[in-house]
């Protein structure tokens, strides 16, 4: 009785129901598992028709290699060599590996030196780029340089025709929102809620769309996303090092800048983007009105436009002193910069071209455009007015004296409130079109950095130097 596939007598031994046929069971197993056919006529089969059969056990006969001395030492000797022949393949596999190994990190060392050699070129060349005249000569008498502007890509530049040709249509006839605060909740605003220092060294206050969530950050690199309602931090965000200069929210995402330069940005608490295009501080960053662009100034004089969809620099453009604020125009089509030199400088957001510089009396502290399309504030560092720039004038139309050092400013939604926080306290101030005259309606003595407004201008939210948040809402 022999298995139909070894020809072995089988130590198992079973037979197929449909062919009658004999198999070892380890075997036939093995063959139907593979191939679901009867290894001898094909016809389909499954070990369920297998029939076990009983026989004596059968005992195989030693190999004839092994049935004398002199043949145990020959298997033994062939072993022997073989084994010899696989520990000298394994010694010559093992040199080679290390050999590869060797060049491996040879080639990473020169590549690390490499790149250090190029990154600091590069820093060499920002700092001479950023210190040459853009004119191709020398200034002289305090004569402005001129700037070269940087086109964007032709997708981003349709970008921003489209949100300019779409808000620009609206502005002259949007109406006040009926459920907007005026002039008497405005002045009827007192200090609700105080939190506890959140991050000292704070500089900058950011709300989301809701009014609720306030993004804020100190000097120690940690930012975090403070509920105002549940008067809590909900979210911890790491700034990689360098104190936190600006921040701002793009739909749901939370940007923040740096005291290094670098510009990052979280989602739900993560970083899902980071770049470090200013060779120096990251002073101040603004959001396009399309919330797909985002620019950022910094000390080595430059701005920079970032492609938020693609997570990639749009361009960087030099100028000729170091930037400390930024906004953008409400359309979209315009970019505002304020450099430590005291000029405020205007750009073509799709072209790059400087089209108009205002010239202050300091550095630039702090920059909003109203929503009227034709008035920019600015705060100068150390001074308690606002100026108030025409763009259509390319002139100061108001100087608004507030009577105390002001740290930022912040035009509301409908164009008629203007904010103004300090060391001294946070002030309001209105403008009415109907008798062209400023008024002031809210004026309380905390002590302020940054501040924003609040859903329907029904409250304000302003950021203490010590990293605390506080509400003025009615009482």
């Amino acid at each position: 009785m022999l298995c139909a596939i070894s020809g072995e007598s089988p130590q198992l031994p079973v037979a197929s129901r449909k062919s009658g046929n004999i198999f070892e069971r380890r075997l036939i197993e093995a063959y139907i598992s593979e191939n679901g056919t009867d290894p001898v006529t094909n016809e389909e089969l499954t070990i369920d028709d297998l029939i076990d059969l009983k026989s004596s056990r059968t005992v195989r006969p030693r190999p004839p290699t092994l049935t004398s001395i002199p043949s145990l030492l020959s298997v033994f000797q062939n072993e022997w060599d073989a084994l010899a022949v696989e520990t000298y393949t394994l010694k010559q596999q093992l040199v080679q590996t290390r050999q590869e190994l060797s060049t491996a990190l040879y080639q990473h060392d020169a590549a690390v030196r490499v790149i250090a050699r190029l990154s600091r070129e590069r820093d060499e060349a920002r700092d001479a780029l950023s210190k040459v005249t853009m004119n191709g000569g020398p200034t002289t008498n305090g004569d402005s340089m001129q700037i070269d502007g940087q086109e964007l890509s032709e997708a981003l530049g349709a970008k921003v025709d489209a949100t300019q040709e779409r808000l620009s249509k609206t502005r002259r006839k949007r109406a006040v929102p009926q459920d907007w605060a005026d002039a008497d909740i405005i002045q009827s605003l007192k200090p609700k809620k105080i939190s506890e220092s959140l991050y000292p060294g704070s500089r900058s206050l950011a709300l989301d769309k809701s009014g609720d969530l306030a993004l804020l950050g100190g000097s120690d690199g940690v930012a975090g996303v403070y509920s105002v309602s549940q008067n809590e931090v909900l979210q911890t965000l790491q700034g990689g090092g360098g104190g936190i200069t600006d921040g701002l929210w793009a739909a749901d995402r939370a940007i923040i800048a740096t005291s290094t330069g670098s510009v990052k940005v979280f989602d739900d608490g993560s970083e899902v983007s980071s770049f470090s295009g200013h060779a120096g501080e990251a002073a101040s960053i603004a959001l396009h009105p399309s919330g797909e662009i985002l620019a950022s100034v910094g000390v080595d004089k430059s701005y920079i436009f970032y492609d938020l969809e693609s997570s990639k620099i749009a361009t960087q453009v030099f100028t000729d002193s170091a930037l400390t604020a930024a906004a953008f125009h409400p359309d979209g089509h315009l970019f505002a910069a304020g450099g430590t030199d005291g000029q405020i400088k205007v750009f073509q957001v799709k072209l790059g071209g400087n089209v108009a510089n205002f010239e202050s009396s300091g550095p630039i502290q702090s920059l909003s455009f109203s929503e009227n399309g034709t008035w920019l504030a600015s705060v100068t560092k150390g001074e308690s007015s606002v100026s108030i720039w025409d763009l259509r004038k390319t002139a100061q139309i108001k100087s608004l004296e507030i009577g105390s050092p002001v740290s930022s400013v912040r035009w509301d939604y409908t164009g008629q409130f203007l904010m103004a926080v300090g060391p001294s306290g946070v002030g309001v101030q209105q403008y009415s079109k109907a008798t062209k005259e400023w008024t002031e309606l809210l004026r309380s003595g905390i002590e302020a950095v940054s501040g924003e407004w609040g859903p329907g201008a029904q409250s304000i939210v302003t950021l203490g130097p010590d990293g605390s948040i506080t509400e003025f809402a009615q009482s």
